[in-house]
């Protein structure tokens, strides 16, 4: 079972490992959206963020349900906005850690 918990971390880490779609994932926080949305949004191609869903579907971070002539994307878990949350966290405490660095080098 502990082998199970670890390859299903590996995978959904894996999902995450593009910053397009930690980006995707960051606007899906805000509210449910449409293709065309998250395009405008990114201000980017459909085709790149029509790949960058389908990973995230395929990992079923996301989930896209049929709204007439669109797709309307959403989360599948509400714990990754607090995932994400955290991640910012621990890039906030090495910045911190790498100016404090600097500064112990400057002052030496």
């Amino acid at each position: 079972m502990i082998q199970e918990i670890q390859h299903f971390k590996a995978d959904f880490f894996k999902a995450l490992a593009h910053p397009l779609r930690i980006r995707i994932l960051e606007i899906l926080i805000e509210g449910n959206k449409n293709v065309n949305e998250i395009q405008t949004i990114l201000g980017s191609e459909g085709s790149a963020v029509s790949q960058q869903l389908a990973v995230l579907r395929n990992k079923n971070v996301v989930r896209g349900i049929k709204d007439g002539t669109s797709v309307v994307y959403s989360l599948t878990d509400p714990l990754i906005k607090d995932l994400l949350v955290v991640t910012k966290q621990i890039f906030d405490n090495h910045l911190i850690n790498a100016i404090s660095m600097l500064e112990n080098i400057k002052n030496q």
